[in-house]
């Protein structure tokens, strides 16, 4: 499996020259959400309904486009086609999630980075169900899990510069990190299925 410098200098070499629409594509992520949230009492019960589509939909398109295959910026748009189960998708990680924080910090962010990868199973194979998207990524995640966490850290100097001024660093830095994680999925994809973790028919 590529290194993780080798995995953010292949999604710099993806987004050369094709910036627009992945920028695109994560503001309109953004701003959904954001604009959502501000909704006085129900917007974060709206926005924890609408993230899971959102989340879905932008991991589409990014899957899409480092397989080179042009998508619009609408595919951000496709998770509510399968609303039901996209928003079950992402409720069913916050409830894990937030369980496995409830005993005791570290496990909360391990079972988070093991379930990590669901969101691009799923969106690989939207027929699949959440139980089994979310067991896939488990299995896979397994062993992966730190150099996911450590792939995360490498951000945290770009997030910093990112906040100045006003944040606008990071209409960069948020479509750099969704190539470079969707990269870190299909190798990771391509790594399981070569080491017989899983075949390419489960996916």
């Amino acid at each position: 499996m590529l290194e993780n410098k080798e995995l953010r200098a292949m999604a710099r070499t993806q987004l050369n020259g094709n910036w627009l629409k992945p920028i695109l594509a994560c503001l309109i992520y953004a701003a959904i959400v954001f604009i959502l949230s501000w909704i006085p009492c129900v917007g974060p019960i709206i926005t924890i309904l609408i993230a899971g589509p959102l989340m879905i939909g932008l991991v589409t398109f990014t899957l899409k486009f480092c397989r080179a295959e042009d998508p619009n910026v609408e595919v951000v748009l496709s998770g509510f086609k399968n609303a039901i189960n996209c928003a079950g998708l992402y409720l069913w990680y916050m409830l894990w999630t937030l369980l496995w924080s409830l005993l005791l910090i570290i496990p909360g962010i391990v079972k988070a980075y093991g379930y990590m990868m669901s969101f691009y199973i799923y969106a690989d194979n939207p027929d699949m169900g959440i139980k089994k998207a979310f067991d896939l990524s488990k299995k896979i995640s397994y062993g992966y899990r730190g150099k996911l966490f450590l792939l995360t850290l490498s951000f945290i100097g770009w997030a910093i510069l990112a906040t100045i001024p006003f944040c606008l660093g990071y209409i960069w830095l948020m479509p750099y990190m969704q190539i470079t994680f969707t990269n870190f999925y299909q190798e990771l994809k391509k790594e399981s299925i070569k080491n017989g973790v899983c075949t390419a028919e489960e996916f």
